[in-house]
C-alpha cells in the first residue's frame, strides 16, 4: 500500500538539494525528529491497514490522518500555542486536550480557571433565572470549550495532567523520541461509530482516525457483499437499489444509496377520496382530496354531508337525538333533525376568552363577544401602576426598567418590565486577546471566548502547512518544506543548478561561474551575474491595507564586466617588436614614435610620417586591405616607359604600369617636304627599318644639292644625296651686265667656278651663273638705257599732300562736338518733362482733397438741417 500518509519521504528518494538548504540549526533538528515520531506513530497503523485495506483506501487513509499531521506538524516546528493564554505551550507544560470536536489543547491551569469561572457564571445566571437553589444550579452548572463550545459538566473539570489516551498520568517530557504529552504507548480508544475495535496508533493528539481492519459487509441495497474496511464499511455498489417502495407497487430506481428510499414518483391518474375528480399525479401522492365539498345525503334523508373530499361513510345527521337550547341549559327530547332548537330566554353565561368571566348576554345563537368589556383594577407588569380597565385590556407604563442585565454593563431599558430581564441583546465587541478580532457573542459576564480562529501557516508551495491560534501567528516561523522550489532559474545555468527546498522570498543566487563568452573569446570568470527569476512574496502575516506590491516581473542580470585578461598589443602602425602588455578591455591605441614606413598606395615611396594608425577594410576580392591614413603621394610618375620613350606618364605616382603614350609625335621626312604625325606607342614599336620606311614621303627628295642652287632629284631617301657634283639641270649663264645670255649644265658651271678659283657653295643663289660670260658692246648701249629709265621712274617730292592731311582733322572734331551738344540738350528736355508730371500730379491730388472736403461738408450741413 501506498503510504502517502507519512509526514516525509524516505532518505533514499529524497531529491539533491543546494547547500543553501544544507544548514544544522535546531529547526530543521526538530523538523527531522518531527518526521520520525510521524513514521513511528503511524507504522502499526499503516502495517494493518496496508495488508488488509483496498487499492482505493490509500486516500481515505491520507484523509484520516490528516488532522493527526497537524498537530505533528504544530508540534514539531514549535507553534503549538494554547488558545486562551495564547502563550507557547512547551513539552513540559501539563496539558488537557478537547475530545469532542476540535481535538485543541490548553494549559492544564488556563482550562482549569477557565472551566470554573464558565461554570460559576452559567450557575449564577440559572439561579437568577429558574426557580431553582444555588446548590442545585451549581450541581447543574456546564462549561464550553474554548473553541468548539462543546458542553461539559462541572465535573468534568480537568484535576490531573494526563496524556493524550489519558492512561497516563504525568506522562515524561525527556525523551526525544516520543511525541511530548504523549505516554508513548498504543492508543486503545474505542474508534467511532461503536464498530467494537480500537485505535492502532501510538498515543497521539487529535481525533482517532477509520478503524483499519477488514470486515465482510453488503452495500446499502443488500446486493453486493464486499470485505471492506470497518472504518467505511458503508458503501453503494453503484448499481439501481430495486428495492420495494412504500406503496409495495414500484421499486426504487436510485443508484444504491444509504437510508430510505425516496418517495415513488412514478406518474398515474388516480381519483381523490371522495371520488368526484381525476388527475395525474406521483405515485407517492395517490392519496389526496379534491377542493370540493362532500354533499352527499345523510342518513336522515333531508341533509347532505358539509365535511371536506373524505373517504368512507360520512356518518350520522348530527342534528338527530336530544337537542338543546344555544346555551346548553335547557334540553329538548324528540325534536326532529331539521326542526330548529328554540332559545331558553336565559343568560348565557358561558365562560369568555380571558378565562375569569362570563357572557352576560341572554342565551343567543353563534359564538359569544370575543372581547371581555368587564372593569377590573390591574396593575401593571413592573408593579409601578394600578388602574381600572377593560379585561381584556392590558395595562402598561412608560416606566423603563433600569436593572442590569446579565453581562453587568447594560440596563434593561425595556418599558414596565416584569422583572425577568431577558438576556443582553448587545454585541460584546470587546477585543479579544489576539488583538486582531473583536467577541462576536451577546454581551456577557466574564471574560470573552478565546477567538475560534485558526490561521494556517504554509510553506510558499503551500503542501507544508499547520494551523496555530489567531493571534500567536506573529511569532511563527514557515514551516520547513521538503518539497523542491517549483521556479525556473532563467540563467544559462539553469540545466545545470543545484536544486533547493521550497522557500519565501528570493532564489538563493547561482553560485557557478559566469563563463560567459567575450567578442574576444576569453570567458568571464566572475560569480553567474545572470537575469533571476520573480521571487516569492515575502512571508509576513499582517493585514494589507494597501494592494500588494509583489514582484511579477524577473530582475534582469547585469552585463560582464570588461574583459581583464592581459594581452600584447602592437602600436597603432602594427611595427614590429613594439608591443606591450596591455588588459584585453583596454582598446586605447599608442604610437611607438618610429616613422611609419609603410608602402604608399602608389606603390613606389613609402609613408615618412611618425607611427599612426591603419584602418583595415576588405576589398572586393576578398583580401584584407588596408586604407591608411599615410600622406598622400604628390610626385610625378618617374617610371621609364616600355617601350622606351622620351615623354613622361601624364598621371601622378601610381602603382602598376604606366599608360601607353598616346602623344602624337611630329617626324618630318627624309627630304624635309612634309611632316607625319605618329603615335609614341606605335612609332616606337616599329623597327628601325620601318620606322625609315614610314618617314618617307614617297616623292622627290626636295632637298637642295650642296654645290647648287637645284633639288636632289632622287626619290625621298635618308642620308646625304647622292653625286652632288653631277647635276643635270640647266642654268642660265649672263655676263655682269645681263645682257648676254646661255644656258649651261649645271655641272659644267660648277666646272666654271672651281677653275676661276671660287666654291659654287659660296655663290649666292641669285648671282649664281652670273659673270661667267664676257661683255660686249651691246652690253654699254643697253646700259645708259636703263639708266635713263629708271630716271624717269623716280617719284615726286610729297610737299602738296600735306593740307589734305590737315583738313581731315577739324571735321571729325565738329562732328564729335555737334554729337555732345545734342546729348545735352536732350537731357534737358528729359528734365523738364519729369518736372512738369510731377507737378500736374500734385495738382490732381490738391483738387481730389479740395472735392472731399466740399461734398463731405455739404453732406454734412444737409443731415443738420433735417
Amino acid at each position: 500500500m501506498n503510504t502517502t500518509a507519512s509526514y516525509h519521504p524516505p532518505p533514499s528518494s529524497q531529491p539533491p538539494f543546494s547547500d543553501s538548504d544544507l544548514d544544522s540549526d535546531s529547526d530543521s533538528e526538530n523538523f527531522q525528529v518531527g518526521s520520525d515520531l510521524s513514521n513511528s506513530i503511524f507504522k502499526t497503523y499503516l502495517e494493518f491497514s496496508s495488508s488488509s485495506s483496498s487499492s482505493s483506501s490509500s486516500s481515505i487513509t491520507a484523509v484520516d490522518l490528516s488532522k493527526i499531521q497537524s498537530f505533528l506538524t504544530s508540534s514539531s516546528s514549535g507553534a503549538l500555542s494554547c488558545l486562551i493564554c495564547l502563550e507557547r505551550i512547551r513539552p513540559s507544560d501539563p496539558t488537557w486536550s478537547c475530545s469532542s470536536l476540535c481535538f485543541a489543547v490548553f494549559h492544564l491551569l488556563c482550562i482549569q480557571s477557565w472551566a470554573r469561572q464558565s461554570s460559576d457564571l452559567s450557575a449564577a445566571r440559572a439561579a437568577a433565572r429558574l426557580p431553582i437553589t444555588a446548590e442545585t444550579a451549581a450541581k447543574q452548572a456546564t462549561w464550553n470549550c474554548p473553541k468548539c463550545r462543546s458542553s461539559y459538566s462541572k465535573s468534568e473539570i480537568p484535576r490531573c495532567y494526563l496524556c493524550f489516551c489519558g492512561k497516563l498520568r504525568d506522562p515524561p517530557s525527556d525523551n526525544p523520541w516520543i511525541l511530548p504529552h504523549s505516554c508513548g504507548e498504543i492508543c486503545n480508544r474505542p474508534l467511532p461509530n461503536n464498530c467494537g475495535h480500537f485505535c492502532l496508533l501510538l498515543c497521539h493528539p487529535g481525533p482517532c482516525p477509520s478503524c483499519p481492519k477488514s470486515v465482510k459487509a453488503r452495500c446499502f441495497c443488500g446486493s453486493v457483499e464486499d470485505f471492506r474496511r470497518c472504518g467505511f464499511k458503508n458503501f453503494s455498489c453503484n448499481k439501481l437499489c430495486k428495492k420495494r417502495l412504500d406503496c409495495n407497487k414500484h421499486n426504487c430506481s436510485e443508484i444504491c444509496h444509504p437510508g430510505t428510499c425516496p418517495p415513488c414518483r412514478a406518474r398515474e391518474t388516480y381519483r381523490c377520496r371522495c371520488g368526484k375528480k381525476e388527475e395525474e399525479k406521483d405515485c407517492c401522492d395517490r392519496d389526496y382530496r379534491c377542493e370540493n365539498e362532500c354533499k352527499k345525503l345523510l342518513n336522515c334523508g333531508k341533509h347532505v354531508c358539509e365535511r371536506g373530499c373524505h373517504g368512507g361513510d360520512c356518518g350520522e345527521c348530527p342534528l338527530q337525538g336530544n337537542r338543546t337550547c344555544p346555551c346548553g341549559k335547557r334540553i329538548y327530547e324528540g325534536m326532529p333533525c331539521d326542526g330548529v332548537a328554540p332559545v331558553c330566554g336565559a343568560t348565557c353565561n358561558k365562560l369568555l376568552n380571558c378565562g375569569f368571566h362570563r357572557c352576560p348576554e341572554r342565551c343567543h345563537k353563534g359564538p359569544c363577544v370575543e372581547t371581555c368589556r368587564t372593569m377590573v383594577k390591574k396593575a401593571c407588569w413592573c408593579g409601578g401602576l394600578k388602574k381600572e380597565v377593560p379585561c381584556y385590556q392590558d395595562l402598561s407604563c412608560e416606566r423603563k426598567c433600569l436593572r442590569m442585565r446579565d453581562c453587568g454593563r447594560h440596563a434593561c431599558k425595556r418599558r414596565c418590565c416584569d422583572g425577568d430581564c431577558p438576556p443582553c441583546s448587545e454585541v460584546c465587541d470587546k477585543r479579544l486577546r489576539c488583538k486582531n478580532h473583536k467577541c462576536p457573542a451577546p454581551c456577557h459576564r466574564g471574560a470573552c471566548a478565546p477567538c475560534p480562529i485558526m490561521v494556517t501557516i504554509s510553506c510558499a508551495c503551500g503542501e507544508t502547512h499547520f494551523e496555530v491560534p489567531c493571534g500567536t501567528e506573529m511569532d511563527q516561523k514557515p514551516p520547513k518544506c521538503r518539497k523542491l522550489c517549483k521556479i525556473t532559474p532563467l540563467c544559462r545555468h539553469a540545466s545545470t543548478s543545484k536544486p533547493h527546498r521550497c522557500h519565501y522570498a528570493a532564489c538563493p543566487p547561482c553560485r557557478a561561474p559566469c563563463e560567459e563568452e567575450y567578442p574576444c573569446g576569453h570567458k568571464c570568470n566572475l560569480r553567474c551575474h545572470g537575469p533571476r527569476p520573480p521571487p516569492n512574496p515575502e512571508f509576513t502575516l499582517k493585514p494589507k491595507k494597501k494592494k500588494s506590491n509583489h514582484q511579477t516581473e524577473c530582475t534582469p542580470g547585469t552585463p560582464c564586466p570588461p574583459c581583464p585578461e592581459l594581452v600584447w598589443r602592437p602600436c597603432v602602425g602594427e611595427h614590429f617588436g613594439a608591443e606591450r602588455m596591455m588588459v584585453c578591455s583596454n582598446t586605447t591605441r599608442f604610437s611607438c614614435d618610429n616613422l611609419c614606413g609603410n608602402l604608399l598606395p602608389c606603390g613606389n615611396h613609402y609613408c615618412t610620417k611618425t607611427c599612426h594608425p591603419l584602418e583595415t577594410q576588405p576589398s572586393s576580392s576578398g583580401h584584407q586591405k588596408r586604407s591608411e591614413s599615410c600622406e598622400v603621394c604628390n610626385l610625378p610618375c618617374q617610371k621609364v616607359r616600355m617601350p622606351k620613350c622620351s615623354h613622361p606618364c601624364p598621371l601622378p605616382c601610381h602603382p602598376g604600369e604606366c599608360p601607353p603614350c598616346k602623344v602624337l609625335m611630329k617626324r618630318s621626312c627624309h627630304c624635309g617636304a612634309m611632316v607625319h604625325a605618329f603615335e609614341c606607342i606605335h612609332y616606337n614599336n616599329l623597327s628601325e627599318k620601318d620606322q625609315v620606311a614610314a618617314r618617307s614621303c614617297g616623292g622627290p627628295c626636295h632637298r637642295k644639292l650642296p654645290n647648287c642652287k637645284h633639288l636632289c632629284p632622287e626619290i625621298c631617301h635618308v642620308d646625304k644625296c647622292p653625286a652632288p657634283d653631277k647635276c643635270s639641270k640647266k642654268v642660265t649663264v649672263c655676263c655682269k651686265c645681263q645682257t648676254l645670255k646661255k644656258e649651261w649644265i649645271c655641272q659644267d658651271v660648277q666646272a666654271a667656278y672651281r677653275d676661276t678659283g671660287n666654291d659654287p657653295k659660296d655663290i649666292p643663289k641669285n648671282q649664281f651663273g652670273l659673270g661667267l660670260l664676257p661683255c660686249n658692246s651691246d652690253c654699254k648701249r643697253k646700259i645708259q638705257e636703263v639708266e635713263s629709265a629708271l630716271q624717269l621712274r623716280k617719284p615726286k617730292v610729297l610737299e602738296k599732300k600735306e593740307p589734305e592731311n590737315k583738313k581731315h582733322g577739324p571735321k571729325r572734331r565738329k562732328r564729335r562736338d555737334r554729337i555732345q551738344e545734342g546729348k545735352q540738350v536732350s537731357r534737358f528736355q528729359q528734365e523738364f518733362v519729369a518736372t512738369m508730371k510731377r507737378l500736374l500730379l500734385f495738382i490732381i491730388i490738391v483738387a481730389a482733397l479740395i472735392a472731399v472736403t466740399y461734398y463731405s461738408y455739404k453732406g454734412a450741413t444737409l443731415g443738420l438741417g433735417e
